[in-house]
């Protein structure tokens, strides 16, 4: 009976631990958020001191929007797809995934082009430099899970994603839809506040 209960304890005490990997995703992308929300803290005071000049957001910004959000949608067709080990289902998205984030750093940079087109740089105008540090580290860290995407993709072609392997569509996804929901909230905030 003892034994009995102490593995019905072990099997409790498991369902709660979290693997570490994750436990680390979670950390850095709450180290993410406080550094972006620091970024929009020091944006919102520094525009209260004035000599702040406001700018036309190129509409390629809302392109981008619109081009991560569907990203993010591709992205859970290829979680769910691995979670039902749908292989080539979840490969599809995962290559529709990718190219909607290439698609979406050539937009960035095309809207980039439209602010100097525009003459918004990133010295002499506070707002255009907050504007351009904060898209810029966002783009870095999109750069940054077009990586994650391509070492999952290669992984989903060498069958190491699956029902029974979901660790690395799992953190990809999650840090896929982070990157997503932060781009809305950063869009929201410079459209706003530019």
């Amino acid at each position: 009976m003892v034994m009995k209960n102490m593995s019905m304890i072990e099997r409790e005490n498991r369902r709660y631990v979290i693997h570490p990997k994750k436990f680390a995703m979670w950390l850095f992308l709450v180290t993410v958020t406080m550094l972006f929300a620091a970024f929009s803290s020091a944006m919102i005071v520094r525009r209260a001191d004035g000599n702040w000049t406001m700018f036309q957001v190129p509409q390629t910004f809302l392109i981008s929007t619109v081009v991560i959000i569907l990203s993010s949608l591709s992205m859970q067709w290829a979680y769910f797809a691995a979670k039902k080990d749908e292989v080539d289902q979840n490969r599809i998205a995962l290559w529709i995934t990718l190219g909607l984030a290439m698609i979406f750093m050539v937009t960035q940079y095309i809207g980039f082009t439209d602010l100097i087109r525009a003459k918004v740089f990133i010295v002499g105008n506070p707002s255009g430099s907050f504007f351009y540090v904060i898209t810029g580290l966002h783009a870095l860290h999109v750069l940054g899970g077009i990586f994650f995407l391509m070492a999952t993709l290669s992984s989903a072609y060498n069958y190491r994603v699956h029902s029974r392997n979901m660790l690395r569509i799992n953190l990809c996804t999650t840090y896929w839809h982070f990157i997503g929901v932060l781009w809305v909230y950063l869009f929201a905030i410079l459209t706003v506040l530019r």
